[in-house]
């Protein structure tokens, strides 16, 4: 496909990724474009359960450029589907936009993964409908509290792609706190990540006098404490999921004594440990490590219920950017902000793994070439600052950020402070109306590393009976 026509010289380009064509740059240029050409509105609305809806106002050109059209429209439909989750796309635009976004998103699209996606996630036919202006539904969000109980004996988990993280906590105050090495992505038995899981919590368990609740923060969706669609689990078949994995999480909080359970995506819990830790609100989580997990405290304090699927989201305009193998889309956060991205930006830069190493293994070998002086390495890290400086500037669009708090694996050691540096200088000058209000920011290296399992411990509320010593 023909490359998105408006691309200017970015003052940050990563050293080894040249063709870097960040959305925010490029949505910039069109929109200045658009001012001085007659334009068209475009309104998307996408409706999720119960009836909540997000819409999304834009302009396109109204008689040029309508290849970059279709582009940019594509790319604002999908990134709303992945922030904000939905099964019915409202479409009011130029017919000729609606019926590319319907080839794309139908089955044997290129997007078909997408719309299955949320197909499977929501128990509805996905659809895409042209509608007038004034059947654009209005929209309807529910933001609601999450987590900050400290009181009880609780155990937080942190269900890593590389490793797991548990934490014991009593009355607010980590007692014990365990990183253990495993690999649930590539495990097709779903007996190896329940096993897990289980011993991590028996550990947190046996250093208090008794478990009041249990707190999970885990890649994926989970929607009313079930499983919906987790890396942890890509390689479990279809019905193996459904009979093992769906309730996973309840059938342990049962063998755990049938204590309260809160599973919570784990973007969301690192916003919800920026907001504790900081004693701020309208925090944007982000981590960082097999794949990019998002999530959001808006300004009062609340979780929208938006997906946050930030793995999903597309950031580059490149035609050359890297492919996501799973979802078979280019320019996505997955192959930018985690080991992934490190390990791709590594092989450009000519840093050689062997065979049969795992990601995780390959992310510390970059990390001692960091710590050892390795140029190179240093080069990574500043070109992932880039990128996530271009990157937030497009967050920003859809988020009221005031903080940008990084955590995951990548972000550990010298280059987390690298990627913060980069990126904040990618604001200051390519984005100066951000750079005033929004810092982005990295907690110290314990939380950085098990603060994720210590807020999953703050999810549940624990019922009076629960808490009676």
């Amino acid at each position: 496909m023909k490359e998105f026509s408006f691309r200017k010289k970015l003052k940050f380009t990563p050293v080894y990724d040249k063709g870097f064509f960040p959305i925010a740059i490029g949505n910039r240029e069109y929109r200045q474009a658009l001012e001085k050409e007659k334009s068209t509105p475009v309104i998307i609305a996408v409706e999720r359960s119960g009836g909540l809806v997000s819409v999304g106002r834009t302009e396109v050109f109204a008689k040029s450029h309508e290849h970059d059209n279709k582009i940019y429209v594509e790319r604002l439909l999908k990134t709303l589907l992945w922030l904000k989750g939905g099964f019915r796309v409202y479409f009011s635009g130029p017919r000729y936009i609606y019926d590319y976004l319907k080839k794309e998103y139908c089955y044997g699209g290129a997007r078909e993964f997408d719309s299955s996606f949320m197909e499977r996630i929501f128990g509805n036919e996905f659809s895409i409908e042209l509608v007038a202006p004034d059947e654009i539904p209005i929209e309807k969000e529910d933001p609601k509290p999450i987590g900050g109980h400290l009181d009880g004996c609780r155990i937080g988990f942190d269900a890593g792609g590389s490793d797991r993280k548990v934490s014991a906590v009593v009355d607010g105050e980590v007692i014990f706190s365990e990183e253990v090495v495993w690999h649930p992505k590539v495990s097709e038995d779903p007996r190896y990540q329940y096993d897990g899981i289980m011993d991590s919590m028996i550990t947190a368990a046996s250093k208090m006098k008794r478990v009041d609740a249990i707190g999970v923060s885990a890649a994926g969706i989970y929607i009313d404490n079930e499983v919906k669609s987790a890396s942890l689990f890509i390689k479990v078949l279809p019905e193996l999921f459904e009979k093992h994995v769906r309730t996973m999480f309840m059938d342990i909080a049962k063998e755990m004594g049938d204590v309260p359970i809160d599973v919570a995506n784990d973007g969301d819990v690192t916003a919800l440990a920026g907001a504790m830790s900081l004693g701020e609100t309208g925090i944007l989580g982000i981590a960082m490590g097999t794949s990019e997990a998002g999530g959001y405290v808006d300004s009062n304090g609340l979780v929208t219920g938006w997906f946050n699927e930030l793995a999903f989201v597309p950031l580059d305009y490149s035609v050359d950017a890297m492919m996501d193998e799973w979802a078979g889309d280019i320019g996505c956060g997955v192959k930018y902000f985690s080991q992934d991205g490190i390990i791709k930006l590594a092989e450009n830069a000519g840093i050689a793994f062997n065979d049969g190493l795992s990601p995780a293994e390959k992310l510390k070998i970059v990390q001692k070439h960091m710590a050892g002086g390795d140029k190179r390495a240093l080069n990574i890290y500043e070109d992932m600052g880039y990128y996530l400086g271009y990157t937030t500037a497009y967050y920003a669009e859809f988020y009221n950020i005031k903080r940008l708090l990084l955590m995951g694996r990548v972000t550990s050691g010298k280059g987390g402070d690298i990627i913060t540096e980069c990126a904040t200088r990618v604001l200051n000058e390519e984005f100066p109306e951000l750079s005033d209000r929004i810092i982005i920011c990295l907690p110290d290296e314990k939380a950085r590393r098990v603060g994720q399992s210590v807020a999953a411990a703050s999810l549940p509320l624990i019922k009076l009976h629960n808490s009676i010593t």
